[in-house]
């Protein structure tokens, strides 16, 4: 572990120190593409000023509130999928082919239904999210083994007491697999949605990316997609990677 450790850190320090020297030196121009020590520059002023800070917060409260609903509201509508042949027709195939449209897609009719609001970007992140956790959520259900349901009627089990305490449990590892995907089409659901829709309700990483691209602020440009790639890397590392990790032991999935 410690020697990963070791060559990962030296690779990106190898990196960065090769990155630096190309906009030094001039093979890179800086105009395009700063220097890691003005990225770095532009961080610290705008941690300390407090821009970063809350920018990171407004974008957090936006995509978790949206999140959490597209979950409410997904987990549901793929067990009905699931248990029920004409939701599986009707549902599961609207899933299908809304899940595969690009999260950008949905900002202009955000727009014309919601305009420059706050729900439309609620519902930007509610439509990148539902549709995966909708199909992870029927494809856990049918990946179960039937002998789980069989054992479950044997022990008395019927109805909708099997589907809360056996069929839901069971398909956990595939929805936590769904749900992981679903937060990543929300984040680029709402950097979309930021860049795009601008309101005075408060300003996210979106709009900072945004405004540093008017700005010409490649510093500000790259040091926001930094911010926006660590925030992505920590929830899979802090939620979502220990949570598969437990089920996936604890239901016998994978090796320890």
């Amino acid at each position: 572990m410690k020697i990963r450790i070791l060559s990962a850190t030296a690779f990106f320090l190898l990196l960065l120190v090769l990155w630096e020297v190309a906009v030094r030196v001039g093979w890179v121009n800086h105009l395009l593409m700063p220097a890691p020590s003005d990225v770095v520059l532009y961080l610290y002023h705008a941690i300390a000023d407090g821009t970063l800070v809350s920018a990171a917060l407004v974008t957090l409260k936006r995509l978790l509130l949206g999140y959490l609903t597209g979950i409410i509201i997904g987990l549901p509508l793929g067990l009905l999928t699931a248990r029920f042949k004409i939701c599986q027709d009707t549902i599961g195939l609207l899933a299908l082919g809304l899940q595969t449209l690009p999260s950008v897609c949905w900002v202009p009719l955000a727009l014309l239904w919601f305009g420059q609001t706050e729900s439309a970007m609620f519902f930007v992140v509610v439509m990148g999210t539902l549709w995966s956790v909708v199909i992870a959520t029927d494809t856990g259900v049918r990946t179960i083994p039937p002998i789980y349901a069989r054992a479950a009627r044997t022990m008395g089990s019927r109805g909708l007491h099997t589907w809360v305490y056996v069929m839901l449990p069971a398909s956990l590892p595939f929805i936590v697999s769904g749900m992981k995907q679903g937060w990543a089409f929300a984040w680029r659901s709402l950097m979309a949605a930021e860049i795009y829709v601008t309101i005075l309700t408060g300003f996210g990483l979106g709009h900072l990316l945004h405004y540093g691209r008017e700005l010409q602020a490649m510093d500000q440009v790259v040091g926001v997609m930094l911010v926006i790639v660590i925030i992505g890397l920590l929830a899979d590392k802090i939620l979502f990677s220990p949570w598969e990790r437990f089920l996936h032991r604890r239901w016998g999935t994978q090796g320890k």
